[in-house]
């Protein structure tokens, strides 16, 4: 009861100080990239200060972080890796549900950062329309986030990866990096409780551009699948015992 109180108090503080840091840094994210980066960065960071003394929760990024022109294909959990993600990279930018465009304050930044929104449901289409935004906004150089499974999935929870991150990958002609994590087992996807422990996420090798789209997609489903479930047990939670 304690926790879950602990976490009540931690959840509600820390949407409250998104309104306040998106308020803040707005008319310096609407000038500026670099402005709209900042903000996203410093209320991650005082995210992961205050979730440490608050909830017991600390936040842990390994492997090597890399810094040119790459697509990540990373394992989603929960809004915690999206923050760790974010913020360990130099100049990120999401492949997200285009609804998020019209949420108050994240839409705002999420267009500042050049977003690529996609409507989920229509498949081919939506995966046309994908790899022509992102050929748009290629000349603006950074790391494009793409959530293979599309979804955030619970530790355990099994859901199958999509085709679009390996045309992506053929697209781009790029190195992609697998992602794995954890953080489900400690900040979950739905509910208040938030459980203490090491959240991690971590960046695993590059995987070289050129292999074929099939090749592709079971090689990144079996790494990450793999060090994932590796970095749940770690966290004390079992992942073959959900199904």
């Amino acid at each position: 009861m304690i926790q879950y109180l602990r976490s009540l108090v931690f959840v509600g503080h820390i949407y409250v100080m998104m309104l306040v840091v998106g308020l803040l840094w707005a008319p310096y994210a609407i000038v500026s990239k670099h402005g709209a980066r900042s903000a996203c960065k410093s209320y991650s960071r005082y995210v992961f200060w205050s979730m440490r003394w608050m909830v017991g929760i600390r936040a842990e990024v390994r492997g090597t972080v890399p810094s040119g022109e790459v697509l990540i294909a990373a394992k989603h959990q929960s809004f915690l890796d999206i923050m760790m993600i974010f913020t360990a990279l130099p100049s990120a930018k999401f492949i997200m549900k285009r609804s998020i465009l019209w949420t108050p304050i994240i839409g705002l930044y999420a267009k500042r950062l050049e977003c690529v929104p996609v409507d989920r449901g229509k498949r081919g289409a939506a995966i046309a329309k994908m790899v022509e935004d992102v050929e748009a906004g290629r000349a603006t150089p950074g790391q494009l986030i793409i959530y293979s499974q599309g979804t955030r999935v619970a530790p355990g929870a099994k859901c199958p990866y999509k085709v679009g991150t390996a045309v992506l990958y053929e697209q781009l002609g790029q190195p992609c990096v697998p992602v794995a994590t954890n953080v489900g087992v400690f900040w979950p996807r739905t509910g208040i409780l938030r459980k203490p422990g090491t959240a991690v996420v971590e960046f695993l090798p590059a995987m070289p551009d050129g292999m074929s789209k099939e090749d592709f997609l079971v090689h990144l489903e079996e790494t990450v699948e793999a060090r994932s479930d590796a970095l749940m047990r770690e966290g004390g939670f079992e992942p073959d015992g959900v199904h």
